[in-house]
């Protein structure tokens, strides 16, 4: 689950990490509300207007925008709020923008250098560790370092059972080429930038830039946060925080009927019981000469209602040119699974796409009965690769 901006500070700041401050604004008279309330805490007219979607790049796209006046900070918002943002993180339409960020202007004058850090924190799986990933050159151009200068970005990995310990984020502060103040504050900034990850159940947290301001302060100026579905059960507070209308339909539809749904880009839908069943069906599609269409599976208590539910979702994608029904009863019972794809049949009406049933294990028998009763022109399949024989003559035509 990604956050917006503005969340991720939020939540960043709750774990004692310092942050440019901020006001939501939903239109232009909220952003020149914002605006002149903080010139009243920071004493400066200018301010800087920031779309809120989940991508990176916006500043490149025309996102984000200085303002000199409260003023100027409205007609700005007016001109980002609404406009289909395009980045090289965002479908090739874009992104709508609903909504800005008014943030605090952090590059004042000062005694010292203002600098720009890159620092990022996310699981490393085939070190089987979180791994802290930053460079002395942060900002929009971060890709260009990491592909020509390789060796200005720096790793740590963290031991998951020691955690983050002084001394590393010490290093990190060294290799960033801090001193004195600003030292001190960049490793209070990593140790409490990393117990906002594991308290959180993050994916991802990327801080860039992350900004030593001119009176060495250390602050995070954006954002970018990625939260662990499968923690979200103990963090109510952060799952109320998730914007639907940032995400793909079919997948919040998908999440209302506790189905598991991950979209592809191939030609074959999948209706599966069990992530392990549902990697061996792509595998299988694969073989075939065809390319999965989705990842999804139904669960171990599928019934007729949730595989009519899976039918809709997967007929949604205007790509598939068949549908795979590959299911092992083991506590699913098949007769269930072959009432629902006879329901959802009667319910949707035309379906245009072939489709493939392979029923297998609890009351097989009993389901394939029901099929064959049905009328329908459903082609049924028996062993796995009297399926894939199927696939691939469907795809054939």
């Amino acid at each position: 689950m990604n956050l917006h901006e503005y969340q991720g500070k939020e939540l960043l700041k709750s774990y004692g990490v310092q942050i440019q401050e901020g006001i939501l604004a939903l239109n232009e008279h909220q952003a020149v509300d914002a605006a002149k309330k903080l010139k009243e805490l920071y004493n400066s007219d200018w301010c800087v207007v920031k779309a809120q979607i989940h991508a990176g790049g916006r500043g490149k796209g025309g996102g984000v925008k200085l303002a000199k006046s409260p003023e100027q900070a409205g007609e700005l918002a007016g001109q980002i709020i609404d406009m289909m943002l395009i980045t090289p993180q965002t479908p090739p339409e874009g992104k709508k923008v609903r909504k800005v960020l008014i943030a605090q202007d952090v590059y004042y004058p000062g005694p010292s250098e203002t600098r720009e850090f890159y620092i990022s924190i996310l699981t490393d799986r085939g070190r089987g560790g979180n791994v802290i990933i930053y460079s002395p050159d942060g900002g929009m151009d971060i890709e260009k370092v990491a592909a020509e200068t390789p060796e200005r970005v720096f790793t740590e990995l963290i031991d998951p059972l020691l955690g983050l310990r002084p001394f590393q984020a010490a290093k990190i502060a060294f290799n960033l080429g801090l001193s004195g103040q600003a030292f001190k504050q960049m490793v209070h900034f990593v140790d409490r930038l990393y117990a906002a990850f594991l308290g959180s159940d993050a994916n991802l947290f990327e801080i860039n830039p992350c900004l030593k301001t001119s009176d060495d302060r250390i602050i995070a100026v954006d954002a970018k946060v990625a939260l662990d579905d499968n923690g979200l059960f103990r963090h109510p507070n952060l799952e109320a925080l998730r914007d639907t209308g940032e995400e793909d339909p079919t997948d919040v539809e998908a999440r209302m009927y506790d189905l598991n749904y991950v979209k592809l880009d191939g030609n074959v839908g999948c209706m599966v019981n069990g992530a392990g069943l549902a990697m061996s069906t792509m595998d299988l599609i694969k073989l075939s000469g065809g390319e999965p269409a989705n990842f999804l599976d139904v669960g171990g208590t599928a019934d007729a209602q949730r595989v009519e539910n899976a039918m809709r979702i997967i007929l949604k994608d205007q790509h598939v040119k068949a549908i795979l029904i590959n299911i092992f009863g083991g506590i699913v019972r098949c007769d269930r699974v072959a009432q629902g794809v006879v329901d959802a049949y009667k319910s949707i009406g035309h379906i245009p796409v072939p489709v493939i049933v392979r029923l297998q294990g609890t009351n097989a028998d009993i389901a394939k009965k029901i099929i064959d009763e049905s009328g329908l022109q459903v082609m049924g399949a028996t062993e796995f690769q009297e399926a894939a024989d199927l696939v691939a003559k469907v795809l054939k035509g």
